[in-house]
């Protein structure tokens, strides 16, 4: 009776002792918002209201120089895997992730944490019905061809144990195509359906979940906002209506000198370029319909940031906020894209057949369908060049915040200017969770990431853990190694930048320093190689 007491009491203690320490584990709440610009967040010197956001920048870690893959597919596989899109498996745009590229949530999951994702998955094949009419009537839910995409590549599939949202990436933001309940397509939406409220609702429902026991979660908020189609709620456009009559050229300006003010940037190393459109507003002739496309642009992250206040209060009010690790960023930088027509996943007409208005006058509701375009784009990436795709800093360097009150005590307000890369995500998370990448995954040898914890940064143990990166998306490239930078637009000659002067990459020195050109080339073609990137 005795020894069996004693196992008794072992077990129980043993129990104990495990919930405490999974519950000494972070959970970790990493939110991606979807093409929204650099500057376009207040705490990065926008004009856009975003309060929530704002106070976990105050009360954490800003980084200056954190980086992403230029575009949506290719960031949320580095994010999620370690790994360079293309060692992922992401070549191109709407193709599978490798199976043998484990997922944070499928390492998570085996290391006993709670794994649930929201909103954008687009890491699965996406092809079309043969028929193009077919197409439209698909995403007009008059019709059903299946699956959206190879099932075993749904994100409930790939580690998160619940997923509210959709398989592809573009959304009619009141009435999505695509959209799921892990594998099952949710037919029917309300009345009053709104896809950024859906994301931060089921986000908060799964908090709400994870918090009944002791167990850690994991939370990944992929928001669909604000890619296109330029779809907002009327009483926040409303916000904006007049705040963007000034023109790209006048914001751009006023971005720089609060972000200036704020410390994030100086004018020494990073002089402000013109705006990369070529565009003048005083040329511009249609004012009112270009200030309006910025006014709904901001008014979807206004609504997002409405969200993050949300789920922040349903983590206090569950005594989950002070032991979360919140990460947020943006996949790219904000979108040059202007102009497609109905076809692929763009739809032509509503689910009661009425017409889709392309380039409205009219802009935020179900009916139209419109787009930031270059020249907004370059001002919402102030202070860099170009934009969304692009490996130039408009591209590829992202917002992120880093809000942890009990891990990062004494942090609070402050500002870190080092490199880091979304690749160094994955390693973070195995770093706080004790966790260790697995030799296999879905019957499938792995490959250890690329990245590196960011941990060190976190806390102060160094100011560097990068000395080399490299990016390519659809011939676009660049390589960093130290104080350069070099830069290219698709199939054009390289540009060189002494980047630690220059990190807006205005004064070209390829011409002055032809070695230095070819030793980075070198380097990035040995890159290349590695990931399996075919060039020429």
């Amino acid at each position: 009776m005795r020894s069996l007491f004693l196992i008794l009491l072992s077990f129980v203690l043993f129990a104990r002792c495990t919930r405490v320490q999974e519950k000494e584990k972070p959970n970790i709440l990493l939110i991606m918002v979807d093409d929204m610009g650099y500057s376009d967040l207040g705490c990065y010197g926008g004009e856009v209201q975003t309060p929530n956001i704002d106070k976990l920048a105050s009360q954490g870690i800003r980084f200056t120089q954190m980086h992403n893959s230029a575009r949506c597919c290719p960031t949320r596989a580095a994010l999620l895997t370690g790994h360079h899109p293309q060692q992922a498996g992401i070549n191109g745009m709407g193709v599978n992730l490798n199976m043998n590229a484990a997922t944070i949530a499928e390492v998570l999951k085996e290391n006993g944490y709670h794994t649930g994702m929201t909103g954008k998955w687009h890491l699965s094949q996406t092809k079309p019905v043969d028929d193009p009419n077919e197409q439209l009537r698909w995403m007009a839910h008059k019709v059903d061809y299946g699956p959206f995409s190879p099932v075993e590549n749904y994100p409930c599939n790939r580690g998160f144990q619940e997923h509210y949202g959709v398989i592809w990436g573009v959304v009619n933001y009141f009435d999505p195509f695509r959209l799921v309940h892990n594998e099952k397509p949710i037919k029917e939406v309300p009345d009053d359906f709104y896809m950024t409220d859906f994301i931060s609702e089921k986000s908060i429902d799964l908090i709400d979940e994870y918090s009944k026991d002791d167990n850690p979660f994991f939370l990944y908020v992929a928001h669909t906002a604000p890619h296109w189609p330029l779809h907002a709620l009327p009483e926040d456009i409303d916000k904006y209506k007049e705040t963007f009559k000034v023109g790209w050229e006048e914001i751009r300006k006023q971005r720089y000198e609060r972000m200036i003010k704020m410390g994030l940037i100086d004018r020494e190393t990073y002089p402000l370029p013109e705006n990369s459109s070529g565009r003048s507003w005083d040329e511009c002739v249609e004012k009112d319909y270009e200030a309006a496309c910025m006014a709904v642009h901001a008014a979807m992250i206004d609504h997002v940031d409405q969200g993050v206040g949300q789920i922040i209060q349903k983590l206090k009010e569950t005594g989950q906020y002070e032991n979360t690790l919140i990460l947020l960023l943006s996949d790219n930088g904000a979108s040059y894209e202007r102009g497609y027509p109905p076809g692929f996943d763009r739809p032509g007409f509503t689910r009661d057949s009425t017409m889709i208005e392309y380039n409205s006058p009219n802009l935020g509701a179900e009916t139209t369908w419109n787009y930031l375009g270059r020249a907004w784009a370059s001002a919402s990436n102030t202070p860099f060049r170009y934009w969304k795709m692009e490996s130039y800093e408009g591209g590829s360097a992202t917002p992120f915040i880093v809000h942890w009150p009990k891990g990062l005590a004494g942090k609070e307000n402050t500002i870190n200017r080092g490199l880091a890369h979304v690749i160094d995500i994955m390693p973070t998370c195995l770093e706080l969770s004790g966790a260790t990448y697995p030799e296999m995954v879905n019957g499938e040898k792995t490959l250890p990431p690329s990245g590196i914890s960011l941990m060190p940064f976190l806390t102060g143990e160094t100011t560097s853990i990068h000395d080399t990166l490299c990016w390519e998306h659809q011939r676009g490239k660049a390589v960093r190694i130290g104080d350069w930078k070099m830069s290219a637009l698709p199939d054009k000659d390289w540009e060189l930048f002494r980047i630690t002067e220059d990190y807006t990459e205005t004064n070209d020195l390829a011409a002055q320093f032809p070695g230095k050109v070819a030793e980075m080339d070198k380097a990035w073609r040995e890159w290349a190689v590695k990931v399996g990137i075919e060039f020429k």
